[in-house]
C-alpha cells in the first residue's frame, strides 16, 4: 500500500501519522498568561530533543480558524512554562482538559485539577504526577513559514520535579514503577508499564566507539 502525501489534506494526513508514529508521550503543558490566567492543556506531539542544554519540544497545532492555541500564546507572552508528565491515574482529568475552553478561562478550575507551586517558574505544576519539568522559552517558530499550521516550541528545562518513589535501590528510574501514559491513534492510548514491555543491551563496545569526525 503506498500512500501519496502530497495528494492528501491535513486531516487524513494526520490520521495516517497519528495512527503508525506510536506510542507517543503526552506532554501535560501548564502555562500562564501575561494576565495571570492559569492554563493546562495535553500535547502528544512532545519529546526531548538534547541534553546539552536539555530541551524539550512541543508542537501545539494552530486552532481551524488560524489562531494559536492559548498554550502557544501564553509560553510567547510570558516564556515560561511546566511540562507535566501523565501518569494512568489522571488520564481522565488530562483528557477532561483537551476541552477547548475559552482564553480567559482556566482548564486547572474548570476541570477541578489539584495543583502545587513551582520552584523556578510562575506556571504551577499539576499535584500527583511523577515528573514535572519547569522550564523557560528557547524558541517559537510558526511552521511552515508560508502558511503555519503549528507552532515548533523548544523549552529549556530549568529544573525537574521527581517523585522518589519512582526510584531504585540504586537510585535510578525504575520503569516498572513509571505508569505514563502514551498516545496512540484515534482514542487509544498506552503505558508505560505491562507485559509487552521488555530490555534490551546495547551491542558490546558501543560506548568505546570513537566521535564522529
Amino acid at each position: 500500500m503506498l500512500i501519496d502525501f502530497s495528494a492528501l489534506d491535513a486531516r487524513t494526513a494526520y490520521f495516517w501519522m497519528a495512527s503508525t508514529i506510536t506510542p507517543r508521550p503526552v506532554a501535560w503543558v501548564s502555562t500562564c498568561s501575561a494576565a495571570g490566567v492559569h492554563n493546562l492543556a495535553p500535547f502528544s506531539f512532545f519529546q526531548m530533543v538534547t541534553p546539552s542544554p536539555p530541551t524539550l519540544m512541543i508542537s501545539p497545532l494552530l486552532h481551524p480558524d488560524g489562531r494559536a492555541k492559548d498554550t502557544t500564546r501564553n509560553i510567547e507572552e510570558t516564556g515560561e512554562l511546566v511540562v507535566n508528565l501523565v501518569p494512568f491515574a489522571l488520564v481522565d482529568r488530562m483528557n477532561a482538559t483537551s476541552f477547548s475552553y475559552g482564553p480567559g478561562e482556566s482548564e486547572i478550575e474548570q476541570c477541578d485539577i489539584a495543583t502545587v507551586a513551582a520552584t523556578m517558574v510562575k506556571p504551577r505544576r499539576v499535584a500527583g504526577v511523577p515528573v514535572s519539568f519547569e522550564c523557560r522559552l528557547a524558541s517559537s517558530t510558526a511552521y511552515p513559514p508560508g502558511k503555519p499550521s503549528c507552532h515548533v516550541i523548544l523549552a529549556q528545562v530549568i529544573a525537574a520535579h521527581i517523585d522518589e518513589t519512582l526510584l531504585d535501590a540504586g537510585g535510578q528510574i525504575d520503569p516498572v514503577r513509571l505508569d505514563l501514559v502514551s498516545r496512540m491513534g484515534a482514542d487509544w492510548y498506552g503505558r508505560t508499564t505491562g507485559q509487552a514491555n521488555f530490555s534490551l543491551k546495547r551491542p558490546e563496545g558501543w560506548n568505546r566507539l570513537p566521535p564522529a569526525s
